[in-house]
């Protein structure tokens, strides 16, 4: 969707594994500068057959682990092998290494998310050392997101940040705390639900249209906007439960707003979003590649 839309420069964060996945990321690398990651020798090799049987080459990043145990290969002598396979391959450009610490994003303090990050920056820069001593250069280092992306800024590690959460935010995001101890609010909240009350069954308690049909609560409950005091406890396929500190005032039918408790897949499961701005629709905007996996 991003070639088709114009986009020019790619960099898939992630592996693509498997023949009918690989053919089509190397066929778009004919439309666009296509980038890849890889923590597997035979991964590469795929990816270097498919580039050449589609005459391009594919920017390729080896990807690191680094705390988030997930995918990638140990940092040191693991990916230096591994770049070494990647560079020695026709149809692969060595692009630099992907070190994303996505667990960091959610730790709540920021001792804590200082900690993961010099952790990363240590190995990242470990890696990077070694590679240079076999005369292999680090073109780029990428990774980092919004909870931590001033911290890998700062570590003068990382060459590009791919923090993506903070143009919407989420409930989740609003539980990390600053140095003072109070919520971060360095971005505003600008995703919402708007949600219809379906009932309301006693005085305490409101049940709204708003289930997990219709949004991921994965990362916890959504956050009720403009009624303080009212918490979403309780999520079920089409009902979402909202208690009160006291009486509910709400009104059958009454629309309310929810920030979602984790934005990626919520916004993944809508197929477009409603841009207003002091109460006015000004756009409405198509999620184009909803549900679009490889």
């Amino acid at each position: 969707m991003m070639v088709a839309g114009g986009i020019r420069d790619v960099l898939v964060a992630n592996e693509v594994v498997g023949p009918a996945k690989v053919a089509r990321l190397a066929q778009l690398a004919r439309y666009a500068k296509v980038g890849v990651c890889v923590d597997d020798p035979a991964n590469a090799l795929d990816l270097a057959r498919a580039a050449r049987a589609a005459g391009v080459t594919l920017d390729v990043l080896v990807e690191l682990e680094v705390g988030a145990h997930r995918c990638g290969v140990a940092p040191g002598a693991e990916a230096v092998a591994l770049v070494r396979t990647v560079a020695s391959l026709e149809g692969l450009r060595f692009a630099g290494l992907q070190a994303y610490q996505g667990a960091a994003q959610h730790l709540r303090t920021p001792g804590e998310r200082q900690a993961a990050i010099d952790r990363a920056a240590v190995q990242v820069r470990g890696t990077i050392d070694d590679l240079r001593r076999v005369g292999l250069p680090v073109p780029r280092v990428t990774g980092a997101g919004t909870g931590t992306f001033r911290l890998e800024a700062a570590s003068r590690v990382y060459h590009e940040l791919q923090a993506g959460s903070y143009i919407f935010m989420d409930a989740d995001y609003a539980r990390n705390l600053d140095d003072d101890g109070r919520a971060v609010r360095e971005f505003r909240h600008s995703l919402y639900l708007l949600a219809t009350v379906m009932s309301r069954p006693t005085p305490g308690r409101a049940v709204v249209d708003v289930g997990l049909k219709a949004h991921s609560v994965d990362s916890g409950m959504p956050l009720v906007a403009d009624t303080p005091g009212a918490r979403y406890t309780r999520v079920s396929d089409e009902h979402g439960v909202i208690e009160f500190n006291g009486r509910c005032d709400w009104e059958l039918g009454q629309r309310i707003r929810l920030i979602p408790g984790h934005c990626d897949p919520t916004v993944n499961l809508y197929e477009w979003i409603v841009g207003l701005r002091q109460g006015r629709v000004e756009a409405i905007w198509p999620v184009s590649a909803r549900g679009a996996f490889y």
